[in-house]
């Protein structure tokens, strides 16, 4: 019998006040990790995955945003009814997290030892002098060159390569259970992309660690994920094993998605493109939220909301979408 997953999402829905009226930005979503694995959580942006994100660690600002309904469960414990003092205690030391901008994440006035010394501090009881001296084996262990040179300097003087590595040092500083890396290769070159992508996998590895891995690049995905969720306009649209999703996607948006990477691209052919852009949270076309973009959109689509539902009688791969068959001829 499978036990409890290690992290549980269930019927999210994170809601945001805006000019145009109120925005569902993640509308109804259902996760699960398990522990060690990496779940990749894929889309175009703005569809609503770092919102999810912050929403786990109950980060979303209160105004505008708003957590309107739904659980997320640690190890079977509700988060959501969690007092501050246990949120405290669960965000870094239970779950950590990689922003996708460790520039504007580190802050400017401060060197990285006294940022890495502090993370540590908050989520254990070691004296100053040994918390600095774990933060130096941190950063040793991130692959930075020379800790103690790097541990003087400001986030500004780093690389911002070596920026990511020291936010993923505070990461991992007290052992979490789970780290959620929001896009952590953006706006990095594909060499130190791959270095970052390879640093995740070691830790996963030695730490045990369980990794919700956000991005939009299906790239990165196929390297590091063992199951991937794509989510679409505040909902997931298609979940399945990594390898079946790469060999055999069956939502249109997902065939699009794929199709769109370029080192699958013929050398002289067009990159295919969907066309359209993401709809405004606050103005969701009714039914199927995919079908203003989708070549098999049709008036079943507009009248209902296909459910994520078993594909081909496989729990494990599931599909949002009243033309899975038609989609095969894609």
């Amino acid at each position: 019998m499978k036990g409890v997953p290690l992290l549980e999402v269930r019927g999210l829905v994170t809601t945001f006040a805006t000019d145009e009226g109120v925005a569902r930005a993640v509308d109804g979503l259902d996760l699960s990790l398990e522990a060690g694995e990496t779940l990749g959580l894929v889309g175009e942006s703005g569809c609503g995955k770092s919102v999810a994100a912050l929403s786990v660690l109950r980060l979303v600002a209160e105004p505008p945003g708003r957590i309107e309904q739904g659980r997320v469960l640690l190890r079977g414990e509700d988060l959501f009814a969690a007092g501050a003092a246990r949120l405290a205690e669960v965000r870094g030391g239970e779950i950590a997290m990689v922003f996708q901008e460790p520039m504007t994440a580190l802050n400017p006035v401060f060197t990285i030892e006294n940022q890495v010394v502090e993370a540590i501090r908050a989520h254990t009881r070691l004296s100053r002098g040994a918390a600095r001296a774990r933060a130096l084996e941190l950063l040793a262990e991130v692959g930075i060159p020379d800790p103690d040179e790097c541990a003087r300097r400001y986030p500004h003087h780093l690389s911002g390569g070596m920026r990511q590595r020291v936010m993923i040092a505070m990461a991992v500083s007290c052992n979490p259970r789970v780290l959620i890396a929001d896009e952590p290769t953006t706006a990095l070159d594909v060499t130190i992309q791959a270095q970052i992508l390879e640093l995740l996998a070691r830790l996963q590895r030695e730490q045990g660690l369980a990794v919700l891995l956000i991005t939009h690049d299906l790239g990165v995905v196929a390297e590091a994920a063992q199951r991937v969720a794509v989510m679409y306009a505040g909902k997931l649209v298609e979940t399945a094993p990594a390898r079946a999703l790469f060999e055999r996607p069956r939502h249109p948006y997902t065939i699009g998605l794929l199709r769109s990477l370029p080192e699958l691209a013929r050398p002289g052919e067009r990159l295919p493109t969907i066309p359209g852009s993401v709809p405004s949270a606050a103005r969701y076309p009714g039914g199927c939220r995919f079908r203003t973009r989708c070549p098999l959109a049709s008036a079943r689509c507009a009248a209902a909301e296909p459910p994520l539902e078993p594909v081909d009688g496989a729990a494990e791969h599931r599909a949002a979408c009243f033309h899975l068959e038609e989609a095969l001829g894609l």
